[in-house]
């Protein structure tokens, strides 16, 4: 309407619309185009609405409103449209009139509005274009039932919204919408579901139409909608808490969740419901309430919930103690994106998570470990902290498998994503990342429980197969053999020597074996129907399958799939088996084959099977290797440590484990091993060339070589000084064509020089006589006497003194390179002795060969490793042979009658477990351990292992106990009754003469724990009658020695009676009486000279009175809450013939390359197997390496044991004392 002093502007249009039926419908359409035209031209501000008043009547009457010609109605709605606009704010018409003209405006834009091509798009544009700019939809507000009209033009904007419009429609539909929630006095319960709705429909997504509006709606009428949404979520929670009904109580918490990633500003009431929640009496609402706010806080606004809802915060953080576990994992699992929505709490994220990696449920700490599995890498980088990594691997040592898997892959995970940034050698990536590859692989060493998941993330992240294309055929399959040989060696350079060990070992160049026997026996048992021999090859499959299953997470479980797996009896899975562990395939055939055994086997028991497959094939390093390993070593420069190097230095291992244990890869590259044999400036590469051919002429010997250039020039490498070459070289020769000519004239030239040549070539030609000595003996015994003399008078006999400057407290053990080269010559010159006794084993008289040398081996035992008493000799050479002496009597023990002749020595040997020497004690116990695996040595060495109760350092206990625990678990219950259980015996007769014997407090008290260590790896319900048995039949004989051993083991026995009493107690279980009869080893024990002796022996109590007491602490140990540190001992280490105790040493690099064939440098089998998951009871917690009360307590043994010793020397004793 015009003001006063404006110049009005009336309508021209005087034509009437009504007419009656005499006016046609185009008529009407082009009366209304006219009148539209003009009308959207006139100006609110001037125009006189007096001369609107005539087409404002006609306009509104029902013969045009409700007119069937669409282009009418369209402009009709146009010129009602303008008509309140030139009126506006007031409305010319009655409140009928008003709800009739708005419900026909939203029915036509509801009905008609559609694409810009539609029929009266530009009028319908027009209507909606003024309903949002003048507003005058709000009027709509003050009509009867205006509830109901607001939801319908809500409802039908939402669904119009959904068609394809341009933005400025979208735009004028907001406005609309938005004027009349903020014109309304009050909003209708209808209004408010239908926009909730539009953010719990399944494809609300931010670019979606009708999500994008309701978004833009909800923010712009935040202060007016924060007290409806208030009630709206209230009476929900109300209405359905009481009934228990969480469905919808979910429901609207995850449109919570969606109202706070789009329209925060709504929940300003919300919130502190959510935090009365989180103190809910139901567990449910309480979990789903810590569960919305933990992915509140962890969504892109987290920060500035935090900020405005501090005390929500607070509350919610208090929930991660929570007492129900529920609670506590939905805390932990909603909370996953804490690092990148709140990155200036990342300390109180990471301490909290920090305590959580510590909870009593299992589930809340892999839940834990879950969450940086799933963090993206610059999250890692950035907001996640080294130590917080640490904390994770930390939960590989957890005792649930779960808990193991979730850290083990997320470390996995993050290194995955960080490998190539640490390719790249980024200093961050480095220092931040890669060590996990070290920390997972060496938890194999500590925690062999968790081999199934090591190796399912080394298969998966960090060492996986290439991938492959979708396309079976393999002429299509194209893998980079270059690149997956050098990620190997890349990554292998973060490994320190702990890691390496396993890794070889999960290369399963070693171990195949016994799964291609269990598929063999399939294909036999040919799915249950066997033409001949029936039981025996069932019996085969059994004994396979129960010795496969025993090394499964799930042992139960695992015999059963492998015994469905051969019931399934499928060529082709056998096959594709076969292939994959066939060293003739190639790295495309692998892929290949592991591919469609894996496809093939996902319906059916695949845990198993995978598992299988990885521990069956040569996943890690294959025949495609060699080529890259190969060059990778001939470009090794020089002794820094460059990547290039360390490359070459890790190809060179790989080579070399090759060699020893699977030298068939080599078949296919002979070519490349005879170039690096010509290779003048890398003498690694051609020690590793010689090494492999030395392996593939021993493994096939149509591979010998025959006379021509390249023997000659493998001969002259065997009469070369460099011993390695040397050693390799005479091995080849061995296996020559003309191998005994060549043998024996190599042997001849070398005997003709021994004293005459310079050290390092003196080193080589022993180096070549040990081959020789093992493999060519015949032309070793042509100049036999010439040589052993040498080896004797001139090496051997001769002292190696000590440096004058050398300080007492020096180490005794050094690496190899710094070691002399006289000092390399006696070491190999003992095993050139033992190798011929081992020769002349099976010869008529073996013992005239093998008398003296065991005799000097023990003599070198007994005096520290010398030959020579009162003489002061270099310590680190003195370690060196008592070392591979120790090593060569067991050798020697795997022959019957060596190992009969050397039982008087069996302690002294026995003790070489309990040496001052860490590397002595470590080398001598894994070679100890290899052999007992092979069942080479007498059952009586089984006893040996639980001498390393009292050891100071973690891994020589942890050595012998895994082979214990994984012996009493896998095997034969015959051979396991023969060789640890029927060994109790001998346990307690060796500890009766055990040094360090006495009747005092502390003696006894470290007596018992050695039974305590036995008595915790081995007895069981079902072995308690025999084992106390046993223990009670040692006082039914003697010592064969002296009756001072006697009176020593009757004690052991009483104690061991106690023992077993007190743990038959702790358990509940009744100690029946043995109903069988046992035979005691007649080598150590005689029967009693009479009745009357033996019935006095049995009445007599020997186990002092005050045993009782003295056990006490060890038998019910006070529990501390804080933890308990105990001080260790390690017992029965030999003195110095000079009489000087020997020292504590520094654990350091062992290195075994002068006698890589037994110094141990290769793990055993037995630290990949199940370990003792509890430790020994025994009362002992052994300090970690480098613990500050290591040197102290060994100092102490030491004294104590230099006193008791020098006691018993003043009483005669025997030679085996």
């Amino acid at each position: 309407m015009a003001p006063a002093d404006q110049p009005s502007t009336r309508l021209r249009f005087k034509e009437k619309l009504l007419l009656g039926k005499s006016l046609s419908t185009d008529n009407l359409l082009k009366k209304l185009k006219t009148l539209h035209a003009e009308l959207a031209e006139l100006d609110q501000e001037t125009v006189d609405t007096s001369s609107l008043d005539a087409v404002r009547k006609e306009l509104i009457n029902s013969s045009i409103l409700l007119h069937r010609d669409r282009g009418v109605k369209a402009y009709a709605a146009c010129c009602l449209a303008d008509v309140l606009r030139c009126y506006a704010p007031d409305a010319p018409f009655t409140q009928a009139q008003l709800r009739d003209m708005f419900d026909f405006f939203f029915r036509q834009l509801s009905t008609n509005l559609k694409g810009p091509d539609a029929p009266y798009y530009n009028q319908y544009f027009h209507l909606l274009e003024c309903l949002a700019t003048v507003k005058s939809v709000v009027l709509v507000c003050d009509l009867p039932n205006a509830d109901e009209l607001m939801g319908v033009i809500f409802r039908n904007f939402f669904a119009l919204v959904r068609r394809d419009f341009t933005k400025k429609v979208e735009l004028f539909m907001g406005d609309i919408l938005i004027a009349i929630i903020d014109e309304c006095n009050s909003l209708p319960a209808d209004v408010l579901e239908i926009l909730m709705a539009q953010f719990m429909d399944e494809n609300a997504r931010p670019g979606q139409p009708a999500y994008s509006l309701a978004v833009r709606v909800c923010n712009e009428t935040a202060d007016k909608l924060q007290r409806h949404v208030s009630s709206y979520f209230t009476d929900i929670i109300v209405a359905n808490s009481q009934e228990e009904e969480f469905d919808q109580i979910r429901t609207a918490h995850d449109l919570i969740k969606r109202l706070h990633a789009s329209c925060p500003g709504l929940l300003l009431n919300v919130i502190p419901q959510l935090e009365e929640e989180l103190h809910a009496e139901s567990i449910t609402l309480r979990s789903i309430a810590t569960q919305t706010l933990g992915e509140m806080f962890s969504e892109k606004g987290g920060s500035e919930l935090v900020k405005n809802f501090p005390s929500t915060w607070n509350h919610w953080l208090a929930r991660k103690n929570d007492r129900a576990s529920a609670i506590r994992l939905k805390f932990v699992e909603s909370s996953k994106g804490l690092y990148s929505s709140l990155p200036e709490l990342k300390d109180v994220v990471e301490e909290t998570y920090r305590t959580k990696m510590l909870d009593p449920d299992e589930k809340v700490r892999a839940a834990v470990c879950k969450v940086y599995a799933q963090l993206d890498y610059e999250t890692v980088v950035h907001h996640v902290s080294e130590k917080q990594i640490r904390e994770v691997a930390g939960r590989l040592a957890d005792k649930k498998h779960i808990v193991r898997l979730e850290a083990a892959i997320s470390l996995a995970r993050l290194f995955s994503l960080a490998y190539p940034e640490i390719d790249n050698n980024d200093t961050q990536a480095v220092e931040k990342f890669s060590w996990i590859v070290n920390d997972l692989i060496s938890t194999l060493g500590t925690i062999p429980s968790a081999r199934a998941e090591i190796e399912q993330v080394l298969a998966e992240y960090i060492l996986p197969l290439p991938a492959a294309p979708a396309a079976s055929n393999s002429k299509t399959i194209e893998v980079d053999e270059v690149a997956w040989t050098d990620k190997l060696l890349n990554t292998m350079r973060y490994l320190d020597e702990q890691a390496l060990k396993p890794l070889l070992i999960l290369t399963n160049l070693k171990t195949a074996r016994p799964y291609e026997v269990y598929v063999d026996a399939c294909i036999q048992n040919n799915g249950g129907v066997i033409d001949e021999n029936e039981d025996v090859v069932k019996k085969r499959l059994n004994s396979m399958i129960h010795h496969l299953a025993t090394t499964f997470p799930e042992p139960v479980k695992a015999a059963e799939d492998l015994q469905a797996f051969a019931d399934q009896n499928e060529g082709r899975l056998y096959k594709l088996l076969k292939t994959c562990m066939d060293v003739d395939t190639d790295l495309k055939g692998l892929v290949k084959a592991t591919n469609e055994f894996t496809r093939r086997m996902e319906q059916s028991y695949s845990s198993t099977m995978t598992i299988f497959l990885r521990r069956a094939s040569l996943r890690i390093v294959n025949k495609s290797s060699i080529p890259t390993l190969l060059k990778r070593l001939h470009r090794t420069h020089g002794t820094s440590f460059n990547k290039t190097n360390l490359a070459g230095n890790h190809a060179e291992l790989l080579l070399t484990y090759i060699s020893k244990h699977c030298p068939a890869m080599y078949k296919s590259h002979t070519q490349e091993l005879y170039i690096a044999l010509d290779d003048e400036k890398s003498d690694r590469l051609v020690a590793v060339g010689l090494q492999a051919l030395a392996g593939l002429v021993k493994y096939d010997k149509s591979y010998a070589l025959g006379d021509g250039d390249l023997l000659d020039r493998v001969r002259e490498r065997a009469l070369g000084s460099h011993p390695r070459h040397a050693k390799f070289a005479a091995r080849i020769l061995a296996f020559a064509e003309n191998g005994d000519n060549q043998c024996a004239d190599a042997v001849e030239t070398i005997s003709d020089s021994l004293s005459s040549v310079p050290s390092d070539q003196l080193v080589a030609h022993i180096a070549a006589l040990v081959q020789f000595t093992k493999f060519a003996i015949d032309a070793f015994e042509q100049k036999s006497d010439v040589i052993t003399s040498f080896l004797l008078k001139k090496l051997l006999m001769v002292s190696s003194l000590a440096p004058e400057d050398q300080d007492e407290d020096e180490d005794e053990w050094i690496p190899d390179d710094e070691l002399s080269d006289n000092a390399r010559a006696k070491v190999l010159a003992l095993k050139v002795l033992r190798h011929r006794s081992l020769a002349h084993s099976k010869s008529e008289k073996p013992l005239e060969i093998a008398t003296p040398v065991l005799k000097m081996l023990s003599a070198m035992l007994d005096n520290g490793g010398s030959l020579s008493s009162g003489v002061e000799e270099d310590k680190q050479v003195l370690s060196r042979m008592r070392l591979q002496a120790s090593i060569s009597l067991l050798h020697l023990s795997t022959v019957e009658v060596y190992a009969n002749a050397l039982v008087p020595r069996f302690l002294r040997l026995a003790l070489s477990v309990q040496d001052t020497c860490f590397q002595v004690r470590h080398i001598f116990a894994t070679k100890l351990v290899a052999l007992l695996q092979q069942r080479k040595l007498p059952t009586r060495f089984n006893v040996v292992p639980f001498l390393t109760v009292h050891d100071p350092e973690q891994d020589v206990k942890q050595l012998a106990t895994s082979y214990v625990y994984t012996s009493m678990n896998r095997m034969p219950s015959e051979h396991r009754l023969q060789a640890i259980e029927y060994n109790f015996i001998r346990l307690l007769h060796i500890l009766a003469h055990h040094p360090d014997f006495e009747l005092t407090q502390d003696e006894l008290t470290d007596m018992a724990k050695y039974v305590l260590f036995y008595l915790d790896l081995v007895l069981k319900s079902d072995n308690l009658a025999l084992l106390y048995h046993l223990a009670a039949k040692g006082k039914t004989v003697r010592d064969s020695e002296s009756q001072t051993y006697s009176e020593n083991l009757y004690v052991m026995c009483e104690l061991a009676q106690e023992l077993i009493r007190n743990r038959a107690q702790q358990h509940s279980w009744n100690i029946q009486s043995f109903p069988g009869k046992l035979k005691l080893p007649g080598d150590i024990l005689k029967p009693h000279p009479n009745a009357d002796v033996a019935n006095k022996i049995l009445k007599q109590t020997y186990l002092p009175a005050e045993a009782a007491s003295w056990l006490e602490p060890l038998l019910n140990p006070v529990k501390e809450k804080k933890e308990r540190k105990v001080t260790t001992k390690r017992k029965a280490a030999t003195v110095n013939t000079n009489g000087y105790a020997k020292r504590p040493r520094k654990k350091k690099r062992q290195s075994g390359n002068i006698d890589d064939e037994d110094s141990g440098q290769e793990t055993s089998d037995v630290d990949m197997t199940e370990a003792n998951p509890h430790t020994s009871s025994a009362g002992e917690e052994d300090d970690p390496p480098g613990g500050k009360n290591r040197a102290r307590n060994q100092a102490q043994a030491r004294a104590k044991r230099h006193e008791a010793r020098a006691k018993r020397a003043e009483t005669p004793a025997s030679s085996d004392a």
